[in-house]
């Protein structure tokens, strides 16, 4: 999540634990001052955090996924609109999976190293896991290089390995 007003995480965090179950892991809150992307939208002095799910997904599911955080940024839900009176989209909301091998991002924009997946939404790989830590690519955004949020994806994925593991011990 990207915005530059704090009280605006924990509405929008509570409203996705409803949708896609409990949070395991969140990040510590990060200037996001790497671009000037979103001030015109969202005025100066931004932040962004990142939220891990307890719930593993299916991997199919991201573009789905990705229309309804599209949804919540628009405040097109009736759990939003009880606790936000803006208009306007005041928070971005890019959902992600990771697999052992690598992060991927969803996005409303295409590039040269997107994916389509369908409805308008594209999926990038963002870091791979390479020497067991998350390596950027060459067209990785700035804030997912830095070493807050790749620690923090490395703890994201080691977590996801150990319900893995969990799954297996449980099925067999």
């Amino acid at each position: 999540m990207i915005t530059s007003d704090k009280n605006l995480f924990n509405p929008y965090k509570e409203v996705l634990i409803k949708r896609f179950g409990e949070v395991d892991i969140e990040s510590n809150t990060q200037p996001f001052n790497f671009t000037d992307y979103y001030e015109e939208e969202f005025g100066q002095n931004l932040i962004q955090k990142l939220f891990s799910f307890s719930t593993l997904i299916k991997q199919d599911k991201l573009a789905e996924i990705k229309i309804v955080t599209n949804g919540l940024e628009n405040n097109i839900d009736n759990n939003i609109e009880k606790k936000i009176t803006h208009p306007k989209r005041k928070i971005n909301i890019d959902p992600g999976y990771i697999t052992l091998d690598k992060y991927i991002l969803a996005s409303t924009k295409n590039g040269p190293s997107r994916i389509y997946l369908n409805q308008g939404i594209y999926a990038e790989i963002t870091l791979r896991f390479i020497n067991k830590i998350f390596v950027p690519c060459e067209y990785t955004y700035p804030n997912y290089k830095t070493n807050e949020y790749i620690n923090y994806l490395n703890s994201v994925r080691l977590k996801y390995k150990l319900q893995l593991r969990e799954k297996l011990v449980v099925s067999e």
